[in-house]
């Protein structure tokens, strides 16, 4: 797999602060990689490191096969930005916005092709000032997709929006990823970073905490499944206990056990069901949730504001 982003020991430093402390990652192309840790931890400097806005103090910083402290505009050509806060013209249009950025490309997209993509055809004659934010982030997107980058970071894309703001954005985040776009993404949303991100970094106080899969995160701390079902008639609680060589534990009216393998407890569970002749009612799975992998590995350890603007 293609290595779009490769860093190696990234250290940064305010004065005699060390913000970052030596981390390294890749990105591959294709994916979309969830950077996630508190306010604090690193990820505005490291996003500004890669984007080519902040220098850094050690290591190697690699983005497209350019160091992006010596960017040059064909490099910049190459990248999408959509940074967390965006302030466009309210008196232009939305074509008119789009169109003004495409102009800074050397090969931009379609600008009506683009504003179909980001969902803002039935706007593309109304001014910015009259969207709702909703329709102002994707506008932002529409703006960092019109040069037709390689790579796009996406900087907290849904701060701010209502719910269904919020899944629509990452419906239109998935159609990127399923273009083949490569998507750098920071979220305080653990939900939003199960969703999309193929794979996670969680950074705390500049350092990486962990790095996969939300499910290898979860593995990796000893997160296990919850099963449920009700105690139904003919649901002998010991019996299935033995069966799974565990003890169940009771809730009310449901029976529920911890699995650190879901598939082989279930098929344990319907065997016995099937040779006992007991319908299971209310059968759930219950995965551990990123938010819980999150709070134990970064919950504790928020810096100081970090030294941002760009």
């Amino acid at each position: 797999m293609d290595c779009v982003v490769s860093v190696e020991g990234l250290r940064k430093s305010y004065g005699e602060r060390e913000r970052l402390h030596g981390i390294s990652f890749e990105v591959h192309a294709g994916e979309i990689l969830g950077f996630l840790g508190t306010n604090g931890a690193g990820k505005t400097t490291t996003i500004e490191v890669l984007e080519g806005y902040r220098p850094y103090n050690g290591g190697t910083v690699s983005v497209l096969g350019v160091d992006p402290a010596r960017a040059t505009r064909s490099w910049r050509n190459r990248i999408g930005l959509v940074l967390q806060e965006c302030e466009l013209d309210p008196v232009y249009t939305v074509r008119e916005t789009v169109s003004i950025f495409a102009r800074y490309f050397r090969h931009p997209t379609n600008v009506e092709a683009t504003i179909e993509a980001v969902g803002l055809s039935a706007k593309i004659h109304d001014r910015v000032g009259q969207l709702s934010g909703g329709q102002k982030r994707r506008l932002d997107v529409a703006v960092g997709l019109v040069g037709d980058p390689e790579i796009l970071f996406l900087d907290e894309p849904t701060t701010g929006l209502d719910p269904l703001a919020r899944r629509e954005m990452w419906t239109m985040i998935e159609g990127l990823r399923a273009a083949g776009k490569t998507i750098f993404l920071t979220t305080h949303y653990m939900d939003e970073a199960q969703h999309l991100a193929d794979r996670i970094i969680i950074l705390r106080a500049g350092q990486i905490a962990a790095a996969g899969t939300a499910d290898e995160l979860s593995a990796t701390l000893g997160y296990r499944a919850t099963v449920s079902l009700d105690a139904g008639p003919g649901l002998d609680v010991d019996q299935v206990g033995t069966a799974l060589g565990r003890a169940l534990g009771a809730s009310g009216s449901a029976v529920h056990f911890t699995s650190q393998d879901v598939q082989a407890d279930l098929t344990t569970l319907l065997d016995w069901a099937r040779d006992h002749d007991v319908q299971l009612t209310n059968l759930q799975v219950v995965q551990p949730s990123l938010d819980e992998v999150f709070v134990r590995l970064a919950g504790d350890a928020a810096g100081e504001p970090e030294e941002a603007g760009r």
